[in-house]
């Protein structure tokens, strides 16, 4: 394994990490959930089903979308659908809930910036993204779309569809559709590991391998 390698891996596992402590930070700042929960709650609540069952099926769902895309799914979406999970865990047993609103809104804040962060990390790391992120970046490779405009259409789709099958909505959740697609846009060309097959491009989310 070469040093490149070395650092792609441990840039995907801390991407990881950082995305699931990232959703923490945000479930205990309690000023709304992502427009992915909003939709997984509103479904478990028209089905019956378990949330957690819901954001699984709704992952499948996600995973066969990529089919039309030509999306082909890596290591990193495996390891995103294994360790996002538990790092979330962890995020949740360490840190409080504020009180305080300014507290509260700086939680958000920061756990907002730092999921645009280790979405770069890992994504960049060109191990293949996650099953939401996936769809994200097949629609950017397919139809040359810029990325905040891919991620923001997606995010707001999918709060508007959770909001109409009864899934709760806040002031956080709105921040994330809008401000999340632009963050992604800024945060992934910082983060990208060029591979040695890549020819030299300007640096920009459309030099991810496999997604030009």
């Amino acid at each position: 394994m070469s040093l490149r390698d070395v650092w792609r891996s441990a840039q995907l596992m801390v991407g990881l990490f950082l995305y699931g402590f990232s959703l923490a930070m945000m479930i205990r700042a309690t000023l709304g959930v992502s427009p992915w929960d909003v939709l997984g709650q509103g479904s478990a609540l028209q089905t019956g089903l378990p949330f957690g069952v819901m954001t699984n099926i709704i992952g499948l769902i996600v995973l066969l979308l990529w089919i039309p895309l030509r999306q082909k799914p890596g290591v990193g979406t495996v390891l995103n659908v294994l360790l996002v999970g538990p790092s979330a865990e962890v995020g949740l047993a360490v840190l409080g809930e504020p009180e305080a609103l300014w507290a509260r809104i700086l939680l958000f804040a920061g756990g907002l910036v730092l999921l645009a962060v280790a979405t770069g990390l890992y994504i960049g790391a060109q191990y293949g993204p996650g099953p939401r992120d996936g769809l994200m970046t097949g629609v950017h490779r397919r139809f040359g779309l810029p990325i905040w405009l891919v991620r923001t259409g997606i995010e707001g789709t999918v709060l508007v569809l959770g909001w109409l099958l009864g899934g709760p909505v806040g002031l956080g959740t709105v921040a994330v559709a809008l401000l999340i697609g632009p963050l992604v846009h800024l945060a992934l060309p910082i983060f990208l590991i060029p591979l040695p097959e890549q020819r030299p491009q300007p640096p920009g989310p459309s030099t991810l391998h496999g997604y030009t």
